[in-house]
């Protein structure tokens, strides 16, 4: 009796102080592998085990992380499909490939937190007459599954927060690649309204006055969203401007821009494009449209629009453009532009109704001489109107240009 008393009385002294060394190595936020063997010692010296499997749960399915004294073929991960735990009559079944098995071991010992499967744990005695203390074992693994659960979470908020600030950086540089100052004089009045679908967009507009005579305008939608999206975007903006510089004629910027964006993604990304150039002196306006939504052209004096679409097709998708057509038109001294993305006219409405290029161009036509800011006001009043509570699905870039 006394033997046994002194037995017992051990064995919960080293339970104890397993117990101790774990909280320890938890406290000192040890790494993931010091805490798994430490309770994989415990369990080996301490509580009498002589075989066991750990699995973890780790986004939909259980990962192995401990594997000891096991001969069989086991598997790496169980898909939280192949596990069925009933936790009432606690009953466990895997749906495994006939070449797995977990014969060799007696038990098995779930650990749950707030009623979610965290993860399994097989076990074998040393021999028939050790009586297992399951109790403190799940107890002490579920200690051990918490602290990797609560790592896990930890490092996925770090990552987070790197991710926010790399967005946030994104998003800031981004902004400082929109022109600044947009031109409010009686020769040229530019307004634009952007609305980025999330922190960083993939539209993008300019405009650059390269000399007195001459000023460039454009607009662009990069297809996809998000930080590879805007990094593409700067891209292309560095190349056009290098492009503006060397003054190349439109037809050569277009080429280029379509063999650069090709090498850079290989066929896999692409541009619509939109660019205008514009001289004072010749009243000439000429322009390229690579696929993108046909800007509205004001012919203010003989109350008529038109439509912008001759160009190309979309940059990036082929090596070489397969053909291109310059816009070009005379004469123009009193005259308005309405460039924009597609999010303007795929905006939806709570009928799942796209508010629609025949929408704009009406629009348009009926507010035809009105001053850019108070077009911008009304018709974004128009549009709020039609969408009501539902949000953009895409970012939305209106540019309008009046020269006069």
């Amino acid at each position: 009796m006394e033997g046994q008393a002194y037995n017992k009385y051990q064995r919960k002294e080293l339970e104890l102080k397993a117990l101790l060394e774990i909280t320890q190595a938890i406290n000192e936020n040890q790494p993931e592998s010091v805490l798994l063997n430490i309770f994989k010692f415990t369990c080996l010296v301490h509580l009498e085990i002589k075989a066991m499997i750990l699995y973890v749960a780790k986004e939909g399915e259980f990962e192995k992380k401990i594997a000891h004294g096991v001969k069989g073929k086991i598997p790496s991960v169980l898909l939280s499909g192949q596990v069925i735990d009933h936790k009432e009559s606690g009953e466990l079944r895997l749906d495994l490939p006939g070449d797995f098995s977990f014969s060799e071991l007696e038990t098995y010992l779930p650990v749950y937190h707030k009623e979610k499967l965290l993860a399994l744990l097989f076990l074998r005695r040393k021999s028939d007459q050790v009586e297992l203390d399951l109790d403190f074992t799940q107890a002490i693994a579920n200690i051990l599954v918490v602290a990797l659960e609560n790592k896990r979470f930890a490092r996925r908020q770090i990552q987070q927060e790197i991710l926010n600030r790399e967005v946030a950086i994104a998003s800031q540089v981004q902004q400082m690649l929109f022109p600044s100052d947009l031109p409010n004089t009686r020769e040229l009045k530019v307004k634009v309204t952007y609305f980025p679908h999330s922190m960083v967009g993939g539209d993008y507009y300019d405009l650059i006055r390269k000399s007195k005579e001459k000023v460039y305008f454009c607009v662009a939608d990069v297809s996809g969203k998000g930080i590879a999206a805007a990094l593409l975007m700067s891209n292309f903006q560095a190349a056009l401007r290098t492009l503006l510089r060397s003054d190349a004629s439109l037809e050569v910027i277009l080429h280029q821009l379509n063999y650069t964006l090709f090498e850079n993604t290989k066929g896999e990304r692409f541009i619509t494009f939109f660019l205008g150039e514009y001289d004072f002196v010749k009243k000439r306006l000429r322009y390229v449209n690579a696929g993108h939504n046909p800007p509205i052209l004001c012919w203010e004096k003989a109350g008529k629009t038109e439509l912008l679409e001759a160009g190309t097709t979309i940059l990036g998708a082929f090596e070489h453009l397969p053909f291109l057509e310059m816009g070009e038109r005379q004469g123009l001294d009193s005259f308005t532009i309405h460039l924009y993305t597609d999010g303007l006219t795929e905006t939806l409405n709570p009928s799942d109704e796209e508010f629609g290029e025949e929408r704009l161009q009406n629009f348009v036509f009926s507010h035809m001489c009105m001053d850019p800011d108070q077009f911008h006001l009304e018709f974004f009043k128009e549009i709020e109107a039609f969408k009501g509570p539902i949000p953009l699905r895409d970012d939305l870039t209106f540019m309008s240009l009046r020269f006069s």
